[in-house]
């Protein structure tokens, strides 16, 4: 996965990545600040809930503010995460495409494009699971932070898993039928989980997180070939 991560950052600078990633990047951005919108009086809402039962109104109730601000950080990086990935489903096409001409030129002239239709589709399942899963498990995420007992650990494990299964749907879905994609999750689990793992984490840096969907498409390509080649 270090080596697919490499490769994938020197070819960044290809035009068709580089076009790919300018793109997505202004729609993200663009659809990021809409959504923010709504999504701060959503939290505004929440917080008149959540606070008084983790009792941040007690002053010198330090745990609890600091829960409160944790709760707000982790729903707009969910909301970035959600949209950027989204976005970059409407692409994801070309940069595979790019990685596949260039590293996989004999999968590259077996592929069949991905219909918009089935992108847009792709994009939108990508974040109804992510937020879907994240607000269903957020009960659990809420006791765990209460205790102290790996918040973090539970949050990341979870979304890596989804965006393993994101990003290797986004390369599986030009060469296999859609009927043997469940078969291939099923073989594939660890390889993907590793993809989503180092994924999430570039969703975390700041700066990295800008790239980290065109990465990491870039870099499930990789894993993908590779993975059938071993």
């Amino acid at each position: 996965m270090i080596q697919a991560f490499f490769l994938s950052l020197g070819q960044l600078t290809d035009r068709p990545i580089a076009i790919v990633l300018l793109k997505s990047l202004l729609v993200t951005v663009l659809l990021f600040a809409a959504a923010g919108v709504g999504l701060w009086f959503a939290l505004d809402w929440a917080a008149d809930i959540v606070e008084p039962w983790l009792g941040v109104h007690d002053e010198g109730n330090i745990f609890a503010s600091l829960a409160t601000l944790l709760l707000f950080l982790l729903a707009w990086w969910l909301l970035f995460r959600a949209i950027a990935v989204a976005v970059v489903g409407l692409f994801a096409d070309e940069v595979v495409a790019a990685v596949e001409a260039r590293h996989y030129p004999a999968a590259h002239a077996r592929a069949r494009a991905v219909p918009l239709g089935q992108s847009v589709a792709m994009g939108l399942r990508s974040a109804g699971r992510l937020i879907g899963v994240n607000l269903l498990l957020s009960p659990l995420y809420l006791v765990l932070l209460v205790t102290g007992v790996g918040t973090a650990l539970a949050f990341f494990l979870v979304n890596a898993w989804l965006l393993g299964r994101d990003l290797g749907d986004m390369v599986a879905a030009r060469h296999l039928p859609h009927a043997e994609l469940p078969a291939w999750r099923k073989q594939t689990g660890p390889r993907r989980f590793a993809l989503g793992a180092v994924g999430t984490g570039l969703f975390l840096v700041p700066l990295l997180n800008l790239v980290a969907p065109v990465l990491g498409a870039a870099m499930a390509t990789h894993a993908f070939h590779r993975g059938r080649q071993a």
